[in-house]
């Protein structure tokens, strides 16, 4: 299970605007991901601005790249993204108190 200086550390990445639209189009692509210069172009970010943000992408374990050659591709990492959304609806509901048996709500009777 995901740490909470973990999870702290995955939610920062995907703090800025521009990492969310990053990861997104990755997830959309599915697990073959994207080649980076195919990313740069449907998200229309300048190369240095995408490499900055794919580098703390890929810090937090959100993404993976892989080079052949001259080229390189982003995958995402579902496994660690299902991960953090886990972290955040492992403990829901915890404090809710439930309601008694027969549908009786704050000891009132129907």
């Amino acid at each position: 299970m995901l740490s909470a200086h973990d999870a702290a550390r995955g939610f920062d990445a995907v703090g800025a605007p521009a990492r969310i639209v990053v990861l997104l189009a990755l997830v959309r692509a599915g697990p073959d991901g994207l080649l980076i210069g195919e990313l740069q172009r449907r998200l229309d970010i300048p190369a240095s601005t995408l490499a900055h943000h794919v580098r703390i992408l890929l810090n937090a374990g959100l993404i993976s790249q892989e080079r052949q050659g001259r080229t390189t591709t982003c995958r995402p990492n579902f496994a660690a993204i299902e991960e953090l959304a886990a972290f955040l609806m492992k403990e829901c509901c915890e404090d809710r108190t439930p309601e008694p048996a027969g549908g009786e709500k704050d000891g009132a009777r129907a």
